[in-house]
C-alpha cells in the first residue's frame, strides 16, 4: 500500500511538473497584435506590410478609428490572445506615430516615426527567408540609461520572434540593428551572408560573414513612456522632442518673416524718398 501511494505521488508530481513547464512555455511566448489607424498613407501602409512579413508572430487586425479610446486595443489584444500591441497612428496624412504596448497592464511607449524607406523604395540586394527568426543587435548606449534599458526590453519582446512561433522557421539568416544616434533609435535590417558574393561558393574557414542590407529603414523618436498600456503615469518624457506641428509652424513663421521684412524694406524706401525729395531742375522745361 505504501509503495502504491509513493508511485501515485510521484506520478502526480510528474504531472505537476509537466503542467508548470507548459505554463512557463506559454507565458514566454510573445504574440504581437499589429494594427493601424485610418488615414495611413501608401508609404506607411507599405512599411506596415514589410514589418508584418518580417515578424511571423504577429496577428494583423483591420484598421481602427484614430479617435477611439486606446482601451479598445487592449480588448482586441485579449481577443486575439496577444500580449503585445504594435499600433501605427497616422495624423494629418503625413505624421506617423508608433505605439508599442505590453497588454493589458503596460508599460507602453509612444514614438514618432521619421525617415521611412520601404523595401520597394530601397531595392537592396539583401534577402532573407520569409518567417526566419532574426538576431537582435543593440548598441552599448542602451545599457547606459534606465529609460533606454526599458526601451531595449520592449523592443526585444516586440521584434524578437520566439522559438516555435506560428509561421516561423528555425533559421537565423538576418539581423535587426537598433542604434541610438542623436537621441533617436535607428532601425536597420541586414542579411547574414556566409557565401562568397563573386563565386557563390562557401567562404573560407577563417572568413567572417558579411552583412547586406535588406530594408526597411526608419527612425524612432521616443516621446513618452507610460506605466500603463496606452496611458497612465508618465515614466519618461523626452525633453528634446519637438512635435511636427511646431516644426511646420516655425517654417511658416520663417517664411512669413521673409515676406514681412520685404514689405518693411519697401515701406522704408518709400519713406526715404518722401523725406528726401530730389531738387527741381530749372532747365527741365527748356526744350519742351
Amino acid at each position: 500500500m505504501a509503495t502504491l501511494y509513493k508511485t501515485a505521488q510521484t506520478e502526480f508530481k510528474d504531472v505537476d511538473d509537466v503542467l508548470e513547464e507548459r505554463e512557463r512555455r506559454s507565458s514566454i511566448k510573445q504574440r504581437v497584435l499589429m494594427v493601424a489607424s485610418r488615414g495611413v498613407t501608401y508609404r506607411q501602409r507599405h512599411l506596415m506590410n514589410d514589418l508584418e512579413a518580417l515578424m511571423p508572430h504577429t496577428k494583423k487586425e483591420s484598421k481602427v478609428e484614430a479617435k477611439q479610446e486606446m482601451g479598445v486595443l487592449n480588448e482586441l489584444a485579449e481577443i486575439h490572445n496577444c500580449n503585445n500591441v504594435f499600433y501605427m497612428e497616422a495624423r494629418k496624412h503625413q505624421d506617423l506615430y508608433l505605439w508599442i504596448s505590453r497588454a493589458p497592464s503596460g508599460p507602453s511607449v509612444k514614438f514618432l516615426v521619421q525617415n521611412v524607406h520601404t523595401m520597394d523604395e530601397l531595392k537592396m540586394t539583401g534577402n532573407c527567408l520569409k518567417g526566419s527568426r532574426p538576431i537582435l543587435s543593440f548598441d552599448a548606449t542602451f545599457d547606459g540609461e534606465p529609460h533606454l534599458q526599458l526601451l531595449k526590453e520592449i523592443l526585444t519582446q516586440t521584434f524578437g520572434v520566439p522559438k516555435g512561433a506560428r509561421k516561423s522557421k528555425p533559421f537565423f539568416d538576418h539581423v535587426y540593428t537598433f542604434s541610438v544616434v542623436d537621441g533617436r533609435i535607428w532601425f536597420r535590417n541586414y542579411q547574414i551572408v556566409e557565401r562568397d558574393a563573386e563565386t557563390g561558393g562557401d567562404m573560407a574557414k577563417n572568413a567572417k560573414p558579411t552583412l547586406v542590407e535588406i530594408g526597411p529603414r526608419f527612425v524612432l523618436n521616443p516621446i513618452r513612456i507610460f506605466e500603463g498600456s496606452f496611458g497612465g503615469p508618465t515614466l519618461y518624457e523626452n525633453p528634446r522632442y519637438v512635435s511636427p506641428n511646431a516644426v511646420r509652424a516655425a517654417v511658416r513663421a520663417q517664411q512669413s518673416a521673409k515676406y514681412a521684412n520685404r514689405v518693411a524694406d519697401i515701406a522704408e524706401r518709400k519713406a526715404n524718398q518722401e523725406a528726401n525729395p530730389l531738387p527741381v531742375d530749372p532747365l527741365k522745361d527748356v526744350f519742351d
